[in-house]
């Protein structure tokens, strides 16, 4: 029971937060075009919905999911963890800093891919289920 509602609410999970993703990259427009201090709501909304991050992979291995379904949600957590870090450089090394924006629109792109992936296997596809039992070619039988 517990793995089935897991499975049912990941793909809503991460489609929360690439919603709210979308939302910061407006926020921080708006601290570009309008305000300076527009930048506070983009930094406080980013911490509000991270907690996203670590829901989804929860559910992604309460669910069994695929390793590819639950490696992307790590990957969610591990590049929305970087986006803290990446900021705190903005004095000693703004170059890095510079890949805050960067990395968020990879963290778009990921939060999308996940979506689609936990969404086919929550519906069992069968495009996903060949996915999944698709034996896994050796490199001899590949040359």
């Amino acid at each position: 029971m517990i793995r089935s509602a897991a499975r049912r609410a990941h793909p809503f999970v991460v489609a929360l937060f690439l919603a709210c993703g979308i939302v910061q990259v407006f926020l921080a427009g708006l601290g570009v075009f309008s305000s300076p201090g527009a930048f506070i709501t983009h930094r406080e909304f980013g911490y509000l919905f991270g907690w996203l991050t670590l829901v989804a992979l929860v559910l992604a291995i309460a669910a069994g999911e695929p390793r590819r379904v639950t490696g992307l949600s790590a990957l969610l957590l591990g590049l929305f963890a970087l986006q803290s870090v990446l900021v705190a450089f903005h004095h000693i090394a703004p170059v890095v800093a510079a890949l805050h924006p960067l990395n968020g629109f990879l963290l778009l792109a990921v939060a999308a891919i996940t979506v689609r992936e936990s969404w086919a296997v929550r519906d069992g596809s069968p495009a996903a289920d060949a996915a999944r039992t698709a034996p896994v070619p050796s490199t001899a039988e590949a040359g």
